[in-house]
């Protein structure tokens, strides 16, 4: 039943943390707000404990070391990848792109990878590493957005990653 309620844990976090970035968001305001779900999820993986095999100790490490890589290229991966944009307003936006979904794809199909090696040589794994892998690639994600926001030139329209923007999701609704 534990299990479960990881598993679903783990599915609703990543599921409202991919609707952000498919959507325009404002980058800005209160940052703390933007590693709130990233935080919980490396809380809940470290609570889960049972990160390292204690029968194949050495093979596990290299594992959750290669867990935690992959949640590296990822939160970089998607931050390079997602649009960045001023508004007239002077309001910074972000929104995910193709690439992005690539990215998304590229590392859940090297997590299940490293899951299926690990399977393979008969360890242990629990859901804690996916849990800080995940909050690991969220949070330098955000680190990177904010990052990016903060070099955009302050002229209105200007745009990173991308062609100049039309208007914005918002004045459109």
């Amino acid at each position: 039943m534990k299990e479960l309620l990881y598993v679903l844990a783990i599915i609703a976090l990543v599921v409202v943390m991919v609707m952000r970035q498919a959507r325009p968001r404002r980058i800005g305001g209160d940052a703390r707000r933007s590693f709130v779900f990233p935080i919980v999820m490396v809380v809940l993986g470290v609570r889960e404990g049972h990160l390292v095999d204690a029968d194949h100790a050495g093979v596990s490490v290299a594992l959750l070391a290669a867990e935690l890589l992959v949640g590296v290229l990822m939160g970089v991966g998607w931050a390079v990848t997602s649009k960045v944009w001023r508004e007239q307003d002077g309001s910074v936006w972000s929104r995910g792109t193709k690439a992005t979904a690539g990215v998304w794809l590229a590392g859940f199909a090297g997590r299940m990878g490293i899951m299926g090696l690990g399977a393979l040589v008969g360890i242990h794994q629990s859901y804690g590493a996916l849990l800080i892998t995940l909050g690991i690639s969220f949070a330098l994600r955000s680190l990177l957005l904010m990052h990016r926001a903060g070099a955009l030139p302050s002229g209105a329209g200007a745009s990173y990653g991308g062609a100049v923007a039309g208007r914005a999701w918002k004045d459109r609704v």
